[in-house]
């Protein structure tokens, strides 16, 4: 492509909204233009490192055995309350009514309709195993659609769906993908980990996340320093010491403790260690012809962890904080809460810490009021979990090495569904006695539009992109300095002709512009060769100047597309 009649306008500024980097660099690139909040277009050189990145997915999952299809973005709500997600799944799905009053929903998912092509196709366990697969538009009414990308109502994602008879299989495809997802990566040159993660609105009983380092990243993930352990915050366990106190139990005593909402100045009024405290928080999830109460205590410490507490309680929904009212409804202060009695339609849960803490300080649901010298058997509770966030500086799970933090972004997650769709929408099949069983599934999904971002946010420097080799939009960016230079425009109008007879992505930077307005488009772009005919024209030599390194070397003319090939093997 000769960049003389390229659709490219770049920018030495990003506009004010563009908040991280990676949103930045493809604004001033001319990679994408928003349309609205959260929905963008792809440009020209955009949509080919998009295309590139589609290709990587494809490439490794028809490696991995799956078939690819593609399914309809326009859902009916029919089978969303078959499966019973058209409310579980809350305000983030698009709905829409067509003219007959029929309700849709754009999907930002499809196991509903991957479950109803399967159960009305497949009759038999001959059938299985098998994996499905497309790379499709998805929509999500984020709330806040933000940093370009990485969170926008409109998005390409690739997700796969596995079918199965037996658990044993489902694990076998379940590594599979895990597999899969870990050489797109690496073909991508990205730092990643995958984390154990929650499974969330999409369900089931266990769920890998992909999530690549970044500063900009949404989420922490907890990893040992010396094991392979690593798992997103929310799900993160750690070992901490729970010993059973030898400690003398004491008569538990009410005592008057003005001003003391936090366990900070609790913790300061009593003169006692945090440790020696227990919290209350009080939660509620709102289902749409119920309202749920939970009470959770936990050592005063730490801090409840409200996606552990939600599957504590077997909660589909996201919990809430409960109101003042809400509070007096069961005999609970704000501030100096407790638990000592039953109290109808309140569920209590205790960390397990609490088990292990004698003698500790816990609200006395009055005003102004804690006891002291609270143990285990003065309170009401009916559940204990893990219910805490886990911590840098615990001991990993695993015993090996202790936990460290870093900012991940999520580009990709994996999901044993087990039978959570087949059986809402009874999918099923007669295995080899004749007898009916439901199908067990898998659901996989990565971020096709979203690694644009996540490459960005990890490589790039002061002057602009640095794209990998594998989903760089053009490989070699041939520049002429100066277009007026017979020599230079002929030295490089052969290497662009014979670079794009080996089928070698090039462009041609043939605008009459200056030589450093050239090279700085060029790595704001992020192409990974700059070849310049400048003055060593005259003499058969180019300059040649790897992006990634920083490194420039003096090539002949005649050298160039060996020294390009060789380039791109390494």
């Amino acid at each position: 492509m000769r960049l003389s009649k390229a659709f490219l306008k770049t920018y030495k500024e990003a506009p004010k909204e563009a908040e991280v980097i990676s949103h930045k660099l493809m604004l001033r690139a001319s990679m994408i233009r928003q349309l609205t909040r959260g929905v963008y277009s792809y440009l020209p050189l955009g949509y080919r490192v998009l295309k590139k990145i589609e290709n990587i997915v494809r490439e490794e999952m028809d490696r991995a055995g799956s078939q690819e299809i593609l399914m309809p973005v326009l859902q009916p709500a029919s089978l969303w309350e078959e499966s019973g997600r058209w409310f579980a799944y809350g305000s983030e799905l698009m709905r829409m009514k067509d003219r007959n009053e029929r309700e849709f929903a754009l999907g930002p998912t499809h196991e509903e309709v991957v479950t109803d092509i399967v159960r009305n196709t497949i009759t038999s366990y001959k059938d299985l195993p098998f994996s499905l697969y497309q790379i499709q538009t998805k929509f999500r009414d984020e709330m806040r659609p933000r940093f370009g990308l990485m969170r926008g109502r409109e998005f390409l994602m690739k997700d796969a769906y596995s079918f199965h008879l037996t658990k044993e299989s489902l694990d076998e495809e379940f590594l599979n993908m895990k597999n899969a997802y870990s050489r797109i990566l690496e073909r991508m040159e990205l730092k990643f980990r995958a984390v154990d993660a929650d499974s969330g609105s999409i369900g089931g009983n266990a769920s890998n996340e992909f999530m690549v380092l970044a500063e900009n990243g949404e989420d922490d993930i907890l990893y040992s320093d010396s094991s392979d352990y690593a798992a997103n915050i929310e799900k993160a366990t750690s070992i901490i010491e729970l010993k059973e106190s030898t400690e003398e139990k004491l008569p538990k005593e009410l005592v008057e403790t003005p001003n003391t909402k936090t366990i900070k100045e609790l913790s300061e009024f009593l003169n006692i260690p945090e440790e020696k405290t227990v919290k209350a928080v009080m939660l509620k999830e709102v289902l749409e012809d119920k309202v749920n109460y939970v009470l959770a205590l936990i050592r005063g410490d730490l801090d409840v962890n409200e996606i552990k507490l939600k599957n504590a309680i077997n909660a589909s929904l996201e919990l809430e904080i409960m109101t003042e009212e809400e509070c007096e409804k069961f005999g609970i202060v704000p501030g100096f809460a407790g638990s000592y009695e039953k109290k109808e339609g309140l569920t209590v849960v205790i960390d397990e810490t609490v088990k292990y803490v004698r003698n500790f300080a816990l609200g006395a649901n009055k005003k102004d009021y804690h006891f002291i010298n609270v143990n285990l058997e003065d309170l009401h509770y009916d559940v204990v979990a893990d219910i805490r966030t886990a911590r840098a500086g615990d001991i990993s799970p695993d015993g090996k090495g202790v936990l460290k933090i870093a900012r991940g972004m999520e580009v990709g997650h994996i999901f044993k569904l087990g039978d959570k769709y087949s059986k809402a929408l009874n999918a099923k099949v007669l295995d080899e006695n004749g007898k009916q069983q439901v199908i067990l599934m898998g659901c996989y999904g990565i971020g096709v539009s979203r690694l644009m971002s996540a490459v960005i946010e990890q490589k790039n420097d002061e002057y602009g992109i640095i794209w990998p080799k594998s989903i760089a939009p053009y490989i070699a960016d041939v520049i002429i300095a100066n277009v007026k230079d017979e020599t230079q425009v002929n030295v490089a109008e052969k290497i662009y002709e014979a670079l794009k007879n080996e089928n070698i992505d090039v462009v041609l930077d043939d605008r009459n512009e200056r030589a450093g307005f050239k090279f700085k488009d060029a790595d704001l772009i992020g192409f990974p060769l700059k070849i310049v005919a400048g003055k060593g024209a005259d003499n058969g030599i180019v300059e040649v100047k790897d992006r990634a390194t920083g490194e420039s070397v003096e090539v002949k003319v005649e050298e160039v597309i060996n020294f390009v090939k060789n380039f791109m093997k390494n």
